[in-house]
C-alpha cells in the first residue's frame, strides 16, 4: 500500500471526503488504541464492499497519521497519508486540524482538534471528571479542558450507555445525542493459543488467576493482590500481564506477596493461551467506559469474576461473577468458589457465547457509516 506523505491536501473540491483521525497509531497499544484500529478497519471494509450509500462509497477518505506512526493497516478503500512535524496534541490541534480542514473528521480515540466544525469525536469514559484522583494533575487538566471544548463545538459519541450517561452528565449535553458505537473482543476470534507460555512462566493449566491490564489507578489491581493473600494459596498464583506508565497514572501495586507473577507485555497468542488455561480471569475495576478483557476472556470459555461496576455489568451481563470492587474478601470468596466450581459448565459457557454475539466490530462500524450517511443528509 502507498502511503502519502504530504504538507497540504490533495482532495477534489467536488468530492466529499472523510479524514479519519490516525493519531492513535503512534501511541502504545491499549484499549482505546485498540479501538480505534479495529473499526477503521472495519469501516473499510465495509466501504470496499459498496454496501453503503455511493455519498460515502464515492466519498475520498483518508487516514491522517502522525510522522512517527507504526502498524498501518493494510486497507483498500482507505488511504494512509503522513502529514505535519509534530506529535501528541500539538499534532492534533496544529497538523490534523490543517490537513483536515474542510472535510468531515472522525476521531476515535478520545480527543481531536478542538476547532474543527465538522467532527464526529468517540469519548470512552467520563474518567477525568468522574474520577480525578486516578490522573496526573496535568493530563488531568488538559483532556477535561479539551473534552469539554470538543463538546461545545463537535458530535460526541462513546462506546456504552453507561458512559453516554455519563459523559451527558459531565459535559451538560443531551445523551439521545450520543451514538453508541460498542467495543467487540473479535479481535481474538482468530487468535492462535501459544501454549509454550505455561512453561515460561512455569504455570499448570487451571490452577492459575489472570489479570490483564495496565497497572492504573481504576483497574484496582491492589483489590486483586490483596484477595490473592486472603485466599492463601501458594499453588494458585495471580499472573498479572499488562504496562504501566506511571507519568500519567498512579501506581497502585503494593509490595505484595510472592504469590504474583509479573508477567509483563505480552504477544495476543500468549495472552490467548493464558486466557484458555487460566483458572478465572479477575477484573475487579473500579471504573470502566466499557469492559472488553472480559469478553475476550470469554472468547476462550474463562470464567470472568469482575467487579460490579455499571459498563462491566452491562458488557458481561449474566455471564460473569461480581463482587464489590472495594471488597477483597468478596473477591476472595469469589476465587474460592471458582477453584471448587473447576471450569466453565455448559450453561455458563452457553451464557457467555450469548454475550460475545451481542458485540461486533462490524456491526459498530456500520453504525458509525450509517450516522455518518445520515448526517450528511441532514
Amino acid at each position: 500500500m502507498t502511503i502519502q506523505t504530504s504538507k497540504s491536501s490533495p482532495t477534489n473540491s467536488k468530492t466529499p471526503t472523510f479524514f479519519i483521525n490516525g493519531r492513535f497509531l503512534s501511541q502504545a497499544l491499549t484499549g482505546v488504541q485498540r479501538y480505534a484500529a479495529e473499526i477503521v478497519k472495519a469501516m473499510d471494509r465495509a466501504l470496499a464492499s459498496g454496501r453503503f450509500p455511493a455519498r460515502l462509497h464515492d466519498a475520498e477518505w483518508q487516514l491522517l497519521v502522525p510522522p512517527d506512526a507504526h502498524e498501518i493497516p493494510g486497507l483498500k478503500k482507505i488511504t494512509v497519508r503522513r502529514i505535519g512535524r509534530l506529535g501528541g496534541h500539538a499534532w492534533d490541534q496544529v497538523d490534523l486540524a490543517r490537513a483536515a480542514a474542510g472535510g468531515r473528521l472522525i476521531s476515535l480515540a478520545n480527543s481531536g482538534p478542538v476547532l474543527h466544525r465538522d467532527h464526529i469525536v468517540v469519548i470512552h469514559d467520563a474518567q477525568v471528571f468522574r474520577r480525578p484522583d486516578f490522573f496526573g494533575w496535568r493530563y488531568r487538566t488538559v483532556h477535561r479542558l479539551i473534552d469539554r471544548l470538543l463538546a461545545r463545538c463537535a458530535t460526541i459519541a462513546t462506546v456504552s450507555d453507561f458512559s453516554r450517561r455519563e459523559l451527558a452528565a459531565v459535559l451538560d449535553l443531551n445523551a439521545s445525542t450520543i451514538p453508541v458505537f460498542p467495543n467487540s473482543a473479535e479481535h481474538f476470534a482468530t487468535t492462535e493459543p501459544d501454549y509454550a507460555i505455561l512453561d515460561r512462566l512455569g504455570l499448570r493449566p487451571q490452577s492459575y488467576f489472570l489479570f490483564i491490564g495496565s497497572r492504573t489507578k481504576n483497574k484496582n489491581l491492589a483489590v486483586a493482590v490483596r484477595a490473592m493473600e486472603l485466599l492463601n494459596r501458594p499453588d494458585v498464583p495471580l499472573v498479572i500481564v499488562g504496562g504501566h506508565n506511571n507519568s500519567v497514572f498512579q501506581d497502585n501495586l503494593s509490595d505484595a506477596g510472592s504469590n504474583l507473577i509479573l508477567a509483563g507485555r505480552l504477544t495476543d497468542s500468549e495472552i490467548a493461551a493464558l486466557y484458555a488455561r487460566a483458572s478465572a480471569f479477575v477484573f475487579p475495576s473500579l471504573y470502566e467506559g466499557f469492559g472488553v478483557p472480559p469478553l475476550e476472556a470469554m472468547l476462550f470459555g474463562c470464567p470472568v469474576i469482575a467487579s460490579a461496576a455499571d459498563a462491566v455489568t452491562e458488557t458481561c451481563g449474566d455471564a460473569a461473577a461480581y463482587f464489590d470492587a472495594t471488597d477483597a474478601d468478596a473477591l476472595r470468596l469469589r476465587m474460592q468458589e471458582r477453584l471448587i466450581m473447576g471450569a466453565v459448565s455448559d450453561d455458563e459457557r452457553k451464557k457467555q457465547q450469548d454475550r460475545i454475539a451481542m458485540y461486533s466490530w462490524q456491526r459498530s462500524a456500520n453504525a458509525l457509516l450509517q450516522f455518518l450517511a445520515q448526517k450528511s443528509v441532514n
